[in-house]
């Protein structure tokens, strides 16, 4: 998996190094990891400028703006948070886009209705957002191993299906 997300990293790189386009990860459950998979090839510091672990929903809250009604009806595990956390990364980030995960992990912390395995990621800019629920439960590390190649496959897709919108100047 180590390599597979060196290659995404790479992938990734390939769009936005020379874009001028910047992001920002914000992440619950995965707690670093797709921050770690970003900055895995020699100049990310070049378009990713960093990220927020939001494993509390205080933090959540406080650094990236989620509203508190929010995380109050629908938990902290649902597609509405992960888009607030979007936005919020974008914000607190001064970032263009971002890249977040929120979830439950396991082995604990499952509910009937957000079953651990129960993971939701989401990427994009200010104005489109893509999400994507995972509902399996491998046990954490793995849990934690595919959110963040997910993450990043994610991303990848939403770059290249957005990239001519995004940097207009950039179309052949």
């Amino acid at each position: 998996m180590e390599f597979e997300k060196k290659i995404l990293s790479r992938e990734i790189q390939q769009h936005l190094y020379e874009s001028g386009l910047t992001v920002g990860s914000a992440e619950s459950c995965t707690g670093g990891r797709i921050a770690e998979a970003m900055m895995a090839v020699p100049g990310s510091s070049a378009y990713f400028k960093g990220g927020v672990v939001s494993y509390t929903n205080e933090i959540k809250e406080r650094l990236l703006g989620v509203d508190h009604q929010l995380l109050e009806e629908k938990t902290a595990v649902c597609q509405e948070v992960a888009e607030a956390m979007v936005r919020g990364a974008i914000k607190s980030l001064n970032v263009d886009l971002a890249v977040v995960s929120t979830g439950v992990a396991g082995p604990g912390g499952g509910t009937p209705q957000t079953p651990v395995g129960t993971i939701w990621l989401a990427c994009g800019n200010a104005e489109n957002i893509v999400t994507l629920k995972l509902t399996e439960d491998y046990g954490r590390d793995i849990n934690l191993a595919i959110a963040t190649t997910k993450a990043m496959q994610l991303f990848l897709k939403y770059l290249n299906d957005n990239m001519a919108t995004l940097c207009p100047q950039k179309e052949e």
